[in-house]
């Protein structure tokens, strides 16, 4: 491989392509995002929850025709498809992995989609793996974003308070999803009490969700009147403010 070849994959994710009857109306009652609107080149961030609104699996969706590709951790990707068999019933729906292509990210590649969470976290897209990618945690924990299953707990975190609603991880116009009800509660009392945050590294306690100690950084669940050293991004700033 040339040695001038962008190094743009992210060789820790996996994509899933759901194909078959109806695979939109499915996933719709499934997952916190609208898949009616997904269009080409807008992918959207969304969350499988359990009933109670607590995040089981992050992924980004992005459109393919009648089909639909899902932007996976790479190590959740087959417990994320499995999941998602248990609810396909007799459904005609196909749930495979998609190895031809890969996800790509870059701070700035023009003509790219904006990653759907914030567009300064940069570029995100598909296609045929190529040379790794570095950099893209720090720079996502820079902005306080945080994703998978090691930063939002398995069956943990209520899908708001793993800052869902500030970024673009929820439809509240779409209808019925498992875990809706409790999200809707959630946000018409415009209160959420805890949420998952970044923090300089500290030593680890009932509320760290991860470490890196490498970038000096970890995940904690705090209650928001207790956010103390945690970074504050502009976006939840804004949202701090509102609450």
């Amino acid at each position: 491989m040339n040695d001038t070849t962008p190094a743009t994959t992210l060789s820790d994710r996996r994509l899933i392509r759901l194909s078959g009857e109806d695979v939109r109306g499915f996933l719709q009652g499934l997952v916190t995002q609208d898949v009616t609107g997904l269009a080409p080149d807008a992918p959207r961030w969304a969350g499988l929850l359990t009933p109670q609104g607590k995040a089981l699996f992050d992924f980004i969706l992005w459109a393919d025709g009648d089909a639909v590709l899902i932007d996976a951790e790479g190590d959740q990707a087959e417990a994320l498809a499995r999941r998602l068999a248990l609810y396909r019933l007799r459904r005609a729906i196909t749930i495979a992995p998609l190895d031809d292509l890969a996800v790509h990210w870059s701070r700035s590649a023009e003509g790219r989609p904006d990653d759907p969470r914030l567009p300064e976290l940069g570029k995100r897209w598909l296609a045929p793996a190529g040379v790794p990618a570095s950099g893209w945690v720090a720079h996502r924990l820079s902005l306080g974003v945080i994703e998978g299953v090691g930063e939002l707990g398995a069956g943990e975190t209520l899908w708001l308070e793993c800052n869902a609603r500030e970024l673009n991880g929820v439809s509240f116009t779409k209808g019925c999803y498992v875990g809706q009800e409790n999200t809707a509660r959630m946000h018409h009392r415009a209160k959420v009490n805890r949420r998952l945050v970044v923090a300089p590294l500290g030593e680890a306690g009932a509320r760290t969700r991860a470490r890196y100690p490498d970038l000096g950084l970890m995940v904690e669940h705090r209650r928001v009147e207790a956010l103390g050293d945690a970074l504050r991004p502009a976006w939840l700033a804004e949202a701090l403010a509102q609450d």
